[in-house]
């Protein structure tokens, strides 16, 4: 079992950061969604099944298991987080609305992005660790 459990408290933040920022790109934060509840849940499902014991009564080779879940994630991660990095990085693109040019993010907008960014490269490290641990137990 990995070292580094944090990373669904850090995807969480991600999840919670990005839903409080109104989602204002949801073609680019929409995917960041999606890959922070699903690894978030799954990441809290699998701990589960290790500290229940589930592992000793299930025969499956749970050190392949343990670096094939977190590759994907750790994939996942790192693709949600350039995509929340491009959404922050457009703070300063202005959308033409009716009646005045307005920034495509407000400043809270973009400070609530900034910080799901940086918890989205904390996490996206974290699911690194992870996945090196894994792949040295595997092999």
């Amino acid at each position: 079992m990995a070292l580094c459990r944090r990373h669904p408290l850090f995807g969480g933040l991600v999840w919670i950061l990005v839903a409080s920022s109104n989602v204002p790109l949801p073609l680019l934060q929409g995917w960041v969604m999606f890959v922070s509840v699903t690894a978030f849940t799954l990441s809290l499902l699998f701990l589960g099944v290790f500290l229940s014991g589930m592992v000793t009564q299930i025969d499956a080779n749970w050190n392949f298991l343990d670096f094939a879940y977190h590759f994907t994630v750790f994939v996942f991660y790192f693709g949600a987080f350039l995509l929340e990095a491009a959404a922050t990085s457009l703070h300063d693109l202005h959308c033409n609305t009716t009646m005045a040019v307005q920034p495509l993010l407000s400043n809270n907008q973009y400070n609530i992005n900034v910080a799901a960014t940086i918890f989205a490269f904390v996490t996206t490290a974290c699911y690194g660790c992870s996945l090196g641990l894994a792949l040295r137990r595997w092999r």
